[in-house]
Parts: C-alpha cells; sequence; structure tokens
C-alpha cells in the first residue's frame, strides 16, 4: 500500500533587517527539542494558525484589504511569529508611528504562543494597528516530498524602525540576536552554527544587498519563483537542484550534506 501523502502546511518567516551598526538579519536559536530544524540558526517564522484568516483583521491590519485573502493570512502569520519568537511587534498607533513595545505586549508573549490567548485580542488591548504594507516578498519554498513534514513557506523582508530589543521567547527559541548575512554564513560555513538549506540561499541572497533598503528593493523587484528542491542523481551522488531563475543561480546541493 502506498505511503499518504505528507500534507503541505502554510507558513511565513521573515527577514527583519537593520542599518546599525551594520547591514543585518535578526535570526533565531531553535530549541533542540523542537522536531523542526532543532538548534538551527533561522529566520523567525511558522505554520498560520486559524486566527491569522480571521477577517477581523481587516479594522486591525494596515493594508488588510490590498491583500489576497492566503496573503492577509501569511502576512498576519509573519507578524505573529517575530513577536512570538523575538518580542518585536511591527504595528503603528493611530498617529502612525512605531509601536516601540511595552510590559503588555511582553507580558502576552507566552499566552498568545501557546495558543491561549488570540493574537488579535493584543493588538486591540494596545489599540495599534499590525503593519502588513512594511512586508514584501522575498521568496517561496516548498520543502521536498523527501522530508517528514512538508511546509509552503513565504519568506518576508520587512525593515526594523523601532528601538526594540530582540529577546528570544525560551520555548521555541533559545537565543535571538543580529547578524550581518556574511557572518552567518561564514558561522555555518565553519561548522560553528547550523544552517539548514532554504536559510542558507536566503542568507546568501540576502548579503548581495549592503542595505536594508537595497535588500528590499531587489526583492520588490526580483520575479517569484516558486523553489520546491528536486532530486537528480549526479555520478558522484544523489543533489538536490533548485530552480536556476529562481535567483540564486545554479545550485546542486549534495544530499549527503543535508543529513537527510
Amino acid at each position: 500500500m502506498a505511503a499518504e501523502p505528507v500534507p503541505i502546511r502554510p507558513a511565513a518567516t521573515i527577514l527583519l533587517l537593520r542599518d546599525e551598526p551594520e547591514f543585518q538579519v535578526l535570526m533565531v536559536k531553535r530549541h533542540h527539542q523542537i522536531d523542526f530544524a532543532s538548534g538551527a540558526l533561522v529566520f523567525p517564522g511558522g505554520k498560520t494558525h486559524a486566527g491569522d484568516h480571521d477577517p477581523a483583521w481587516a479594522d486591525h491590519a494596515i493594508g488588510w484589504a490590498a491583500e489576497a485573502p492566503d496573503q492577509q493570512a501569511l502576512r498576519v502569520a509573519a507578524v505573529r511569529e517575530v513577536y512570538e519568537e523575538a518580542g518585536i511587534l511591527i504595528a503603528r498607533d493611530g498617529l502612525g508611528e512605531s509601536f516601540p513595545g511595552d510590559e503588555r505586549a511582553h507580558d502576552a508573549r507566552d499566552a498568545i504562543a501557546r495558543d491561549e490567548r488570540a493574537f488579535i485580542d493584543l493588538v486591540r488591548e494596545l489599540d495599534v494597528s499590525i503593519d502588513l504594507t512594511a512586508l514584501v516578498v522575498f521568496a517561496r519554498w516548498i520543502t521536498p516530498p523527501l522530508t517528514p513534514k512538508r511546509f509552503d513557506t513565504w519568506f518576508y523582508a520587512a525593515r526594523a524602525d523601532s528601538e526594540q530589543l530582540a529577546i528570544c521567547d525560551g520555548w521555541e527559541t533559545v537565543d535571538a540576536e543580529w547578524i550581518a548575512p556574511a557572518e552567518a554564513l561564514r558561522l555555518a560555513e565553519a561548522g560553528e552554527r547550523k544552517v539548514i538549506f532554504p536559510t542558507r540561499m536566503n542568507l546568501q541572497l540576502l548579503a548581495e544587498s549592503k542595505s536594508a533598503a537595497e535588500a528590499m528593493e531587489r526583492a520588490a523587484a526580483r520575479k517569484l519563483v516558486t523553489v520546491e528542491p528536486k532530486i537528480t542523481k549526479r555520478p558522484g551522488g544523489s543533489v538536490l537542484v533548485i530552480p536556476p531563475d529562481a535567483g540564486y543561480g545554479a545550485v546542486e546541493e549534495p544530499m549527503a550534506t543535508l543529513g537527510i
């Protein structure tokens, strides 16, 4: 009997960027007990939740009406995930000012991360609107069929414009840090950090820019090509191949390096 196909779950990841003290991206280290990418240095993100689809977001999300329903939920998920995992809320108050964070937002993180409280309820209490217009599509990756869990992950880039500190949640993530893309790649190459294949590819793409503004502009101008790595046999062994027109160049990743 053929095995049941693994369901593909929609997910969202955010590359939060800043230029001081240098061009950096916010990354978090996954808890070693998490069953997906445990111990890895990743961008904040995760699968969408039912509350991300709540039509009530129309009154609490800047740019809601401009997005298709699937993008509405994905962008809410991206904002929610960076809040849950790093404590940064991409939102604006009634005057259009960036929300700097406060004790109410800090204290609600655990309850929201554990689905004990709705994210939209916190946004209402804070009297702010999450800013979906701050997000620019950076990439889209679909996990290949050989993995036990599959995700259709949209990567978004956003520019950090507040003085909020990134603080890990201690549950799904055990560290949060701002790091230059090239430095994250160096640490991965040296074996000092675990960086999974999609994260590494997007770090390489990000490292082609010199500033947050340039990275955002490049992302907005780039044609979106969905990346679903394919397994191809070569004389030296099997490799993962991604579309050559996706912006990463010609990539063939040896399966042996993936630990799959």
